[in-house]
């Protein structure tokens, strides 16, 4: 496999892994929740695909900031102080609730105190980080390959991103859905969805059209996703590219498998081709004023 090419991600073989690190980013993603003020749409949230892994940027602290990373080149966790005082954790097989405890101990360490809640977001039957020691598996290669389609995926995406000039999110990464993601925002108000929570009311106050990619579940290989909230009419009907992809009624969603992007001629063009497809399908029965929102 070459830095060139986007790497296989069969769900059934690393489906443990992904498990344990979707509960090993929410710990992580919970320390940046908590310690950075609310933007909209949860953005402060959200990690971001760095040089070698994930990170939550820089955080305030006190007089300092830290900054914490998932290195999946190396396979650590790696926390850096602006005063120069860093600490590097191994990423092995380990249950969550090691995890969990070994990384608030070594921040304290470095003189950092930080309590968050523990319990797990956005999945079934969740279990408090400390007490979970159901999720405990990690596979070097497979965190090494989801890594590396990420950095693949985030440069298309923020191509994509670039050519909006109306209110778009960062290209980022959700901890709470296991997702990368981008989102386009029309500038209205959106209603407010029935029976939404305080989560959903925060994260769809407005028109969007948001695309992003997902890893997978055992009912569906890795894929990449558009949707549109609310969702104009006839929007599920609508003629996109390229031909493999297809709409959900369920999910209220476009999908297009992973495996047909990386078994493309150009990964990349097709990528492209099923974020703008999915985006001009939204917007034109949205009637977006795309005149104005379009570079």
């Amino acid at each position: 496999m070459t830095q060139q090419d986007w790497p296989v991600l069969r769900f059934s073989e690393w489906q443990d892994t992904c498990a344990t690190l979707h509960m090993w980013t929410q710990v992580v993603g919970k320390i940046r929740m908590e310690q950075t003020p609310l933007l909209n749409h949860w953005w402060n949230v959200a990690l971001y695909v760095s040089a070698s892994g994930l990170t939550t940027t820089a955080m305030p602290y006190q007089d300092r900031v830290f900054e914490i990373e998932f290195d999946f080149i190396e396979h650590q966790l790696h926390i850096s102080c602006s005063d120069g005082a860093s600490k590097s954790l191994a990423l092995r097989p380990q249950s969550v609730a090691d995890f969990y405890a070994e990384v608030m101990a070594t921040l304290k360490e470095l003189g950092i105190e930080v309590k968050i809640w523990t319990m797990p977001v956005e999945i079934p039957n969740p279990i408090r980080f400390e007490e979970d020691t159901v999720h405990a598996s990690y596979d070097p290669e497979y965190a090494n390959r989801f890594w590396r389609a990420l950095v693949k995926m985030d440069e298309v995406f923020k191509q994509f991103r670039a050519s909006f000039v109306g209110k778009s999110s960062p290209v980022h990464f959700f901890w709470g859905s296991f997702d990368l993601a981008v989102t386009r925002f029309s500038g209205r108000p959106a209603p407010e969805r029935p029976g939404a929570d305080l989560i959903t009311r925060e994260a769809y106050s407005h028109e969007v059209i948001s695309h992003g990619f997902w890893p997978g579940n055992k009912d569906m290989e890795a894929a990449f996703y558009a949707y549109a909230a609310p969702e104009p009419e006839g929007f599920s009907q609508a003629k996109v590219q390229p031909a493999s992809a297809f709409y959900s009624s369920e999910m209220k969603e476009f999908f297009l498998p992973y495996e047909d992007v990386r078994k493309a001629d150009s990964a990349p063009d097709t990528l492209t081709q099923f974020m703008q497809s999915t985006y001009e399908a939204g917007a034109n029965l949205g009637k977006w004023d795309r005149a104005s929102l379009e570079r």
